[in-house]
C-alpha cells in the first residue's frame, strides 16, 4: 500500500476508533448501577441527568456506537454510493456532536468521554469530506483486516471490561465502610420519610436488618425533597435529632410508619415523645442551625455520588437504585456479607 494511500485511511479509521470506543465507553456506564469509568457527581454524571442522555428511553451512545461503527465500516468499502453515504452519515454525526458539545457548555460541565467522540467526529467529517471530493477507495487486499480487527476491538474491549474490573464505589460509602467493625455490613440509606417508594424499600429492608441485626450498621442520609413532599423536611430534622439523642433506629421507624399527614413539628415531636426522648432538648435539636446544616450537607453528598432519585441504597459497595423487594435486597445482603 503507497503511503498516501495508508495516510487517508489512517485520517478516516483513527477518529472513528476514536469517537466509537468512547461511545462504547460511555454505554458500559449508561448500563450498569455503579459506573466503571466515570466519576460519581462528575461531568458525565451531570451529562447523564440532561434530557438528551436518553432517546426514547435509549441511552444516546447506543446511536453513538451504532452510527460510528456504521461509519467505520463504510471506510473499508469502496464506490461513489458508498462515498455519499458515509458522507451523509458523518455530517448528521457532526451536527449531533456539535449540538452535545453546546449542551455541555451551556450547563457548565464536561463529560470527557463526550468530549473525545464529539471532537473526534469533527474531525471525521473532513476527513469524510476530502474522501468524496477525491472519490478515492481504500486498496483492496488483506490489510483491510486491521481497521476490522480495531473496530471490533473498539466495542468489545470496553463491554468486556466490567467483567474484571470492579467498580469503586463512592468515597462516602467508603468512609461509612470504613467505619463498620470487621464482619459487620454497612448499609448507607438515603432517605426522605415523606418518600412513598422509600417506605416501600422500608418495609422490605427493615425486617433483613432485624434478622441480621448483629451484623448490619444502618446509616441513614438524609435526603428531604421538598419541592414534592412539604413535610419532609420537618421529618429529616427529627430523625437527625433522633440520632443525636441515641434512639436513631426507633425514630426513623416511626416517621416510615406514621401516616404522611403526621410528618409535621407537631407530629414529629409526638413520636419523639413516644420514643421517650426529652421534649424540650428535642425541640433545641430541631432548632439548631447545625441540624439543618447537617440535612443539607448530606442532601449535596447524594448529588455529589450521582444520585438522580430515591429510593437510593448501598449494601456494602454496592448501589441499588429505586424500590426493590425482598429477593434483591437479601441478595445484595448476602453478597456484602460473604
Amino acid at each position: 500500500m503507497r503511503a498516501s494511500d495508508l495516510g487517508r485511511w489512517a485520517s478516516l479509521v483513527v477518529p472513528t476508533l476514536v469517537s466509537l470506543a468512547a461511545s462504547a465507553t460511555l454505554l458500559v456506564d449508561y448500563t450498569r448501577p455503579i459506573p466503571l469509568f466515570c466519576a460519581p457527581g462528575g461531568g458525565c454524571d451531570a451529562v447523564k441527568r440532561t434530557a438528551f442522555a436518553y432517546v426514547l428511553h435509549i441511552p444516546t451512545p447506543a446511536f453513538g456506537v451504532a452510527m460510528f461503527l456504521a461509519l467505520g465500516v463504510l471506510s473499508l468499502l469502496r464506490g461513489p454510493k458508498v462515498r455519499m453515504v458515509q458522507l451523509v452519515l458523518a455530517i448528521v454525526a457532526a451536527f449531533v456532536s456539535l449540538g452535545l458539545l453546546a449542551v455541555q457548555l451551556k450547563i457548565g460541565h464536561f463529560c470527557p468521554y463526550c468530549v473525545v467522540s464529539d471532537v473526534s467526529a469533527l474531525v471525521l467529517v473532513l476527513a469524510v469530506a476530502s474522501r468524496q471530493s477525491t472519490a478515492w477507495d481504500p486498496p483492496e487486499g488483506r490489510l483491510a483486516l486491521v481497521p476490522s480487527f480495531l473496530l471490533t476491538a473498539a466495542v468489545v474491549v470496553p463491554a468486556a471490561l466490567p467483567l474484571v474490573v470492579k467498580p469503586k464505589a463512592p468515597q462516602l460509602i467508603v468512609d461509612e465502610n470504613a467505619k463498620s467493625p470487621r464482619g459487620v455490613v454497612t448499609i448507607v440509606d438515603f432517605v426522605d420519610f415523606e418518600c412513598p417508594w422509600c417506605r416501600e424499600n422500608h418495609k422490605a429492608l427493615a425486617p433483613l436488618v432485624e434478622e441480621h441485626k448483629s451484623q448490619v450498621r444502618v446509616v441513614r442520609k438524609q435526603v428531604p425533597l421538598m419541592g414534592i413532599h412539604p413535610h419532609a423536611w420537618d421529618a429529616a430534622l427529627a430523625a437527625v435529632c433522633g440520632e443525636n439523642m441515641g434512639k436513631g433506629d426507633a425514630i426513623a421507624e416511626a416517621l416510615f410508619s406514621v401516616e404522611v399527614s403526621n410528618l409535621t413539628t407537631d407530629g414529629c415531636e409526638k413520636i419523639a415523645a413516644a420514643a421517650g426522648l426529652d421534649l424540650a432538648a428535642f425541640r433545641t435539636c430541631v432548632k439548631d442551625p447545625a441540624t439543618a446544616a447537617r440535612v443539607s450537607i448530606e442532601k449535596e453528598a447524594f448529588k455529589s455520588i450521582g444520585g438522580r432519585g430515591l429510593p437510593l441504597l448501598f449494601i456494602g459497595p454496592k448501589r441499588i437504585d429505586g424500590a426493590n423487594d425482598r429477593p434483591i435486597l437479601e441478595a445484595a445482603l448476602l453478597e456484602a456479607m460473604h
